[in-house]
């Protein structure tokens, strides 16, 4: 309530300030009015050189960024690209590896034993650098994204058609892209 009549007091003041001021001193004011917007005027500027200055830092920011993460990824690729040619280049052995297992299969002595664990060890360092064989096996429907077809021989039965019927060479995928692709016979 107080606050109030505080309020009513100070509008009735106010008024009769209004109303004691001289009409000539009323355009002096109107000058006064006009000067402020100019004192603001640098203000202004001010701010919008500040703005200014934040959006190209920002900009700036982002474009380093994206600078970044780009020569990042570049130099993984890069890394990537070298480790894929030497994987390619360690294939044979795998293949050397396979053909020479299957001749051992017969034997049980120490000199088999200690090639199996050979294999094993070459075969999970591959594994660890992200290297796994194509499961390709007969009766697997032919893929031309993954496999090559050597040559079509006819097929044996009705269901082999379009079929892979033999493996040649197996190929192998690095994270889950082909690095060489599995040589196969078809069926037509």
């Amino acid at each position: 309530m107080e606050n109030t009549l505080n309020t009513e007091q100070e509008l009735s003041q106010h008024e009769e300030t209004q109303q004691e001021v001289p009409p000539m001193q009323q355009p002096e004011a109107q000058p006064a009015a006009k000067t402020a917007p100019e004192t603001q005027d640098p203000l202004k500027k001010v701010q919008d050189e500040l703005a200014e200055a934040k959006d190209k830092y920002v900009r700036l920011y982002a474009e380093f960024e994206n600078h970044r993460r780009r020569t990042a990824k570049e130099k993984l690729e890069m890394i990537q690209g070298a480790n894929e040619q030497l994987l390619k280049a360690l294939l044979p052995v795998a293949d050397d590896f396979e053909r020479a297992e299957k001749s051992f299969k017969d034997r049980s002595d120490k000199e088999a034993e200690g090639f199996f664990l050979i294999h094993n060890k070459f075969r999970k360092v591959l594994e660890s650098y992200g290297v796994k064989a194509m499961e390709t096996g007969q009766g697997s429907e032919f893929n031309a994204d993954i496999h090559e077809a050597i040559t079509q021989i006819p097929a044996p039965n009705e269901s082999l058609k379009g079929k892979i019927i033999d493996v040649v060479e197996k190929g192998y995928l690095l994270n889950e892209k082909v690095i060489r692709f599995a040589k196969v016979v078809v069926g037509n």
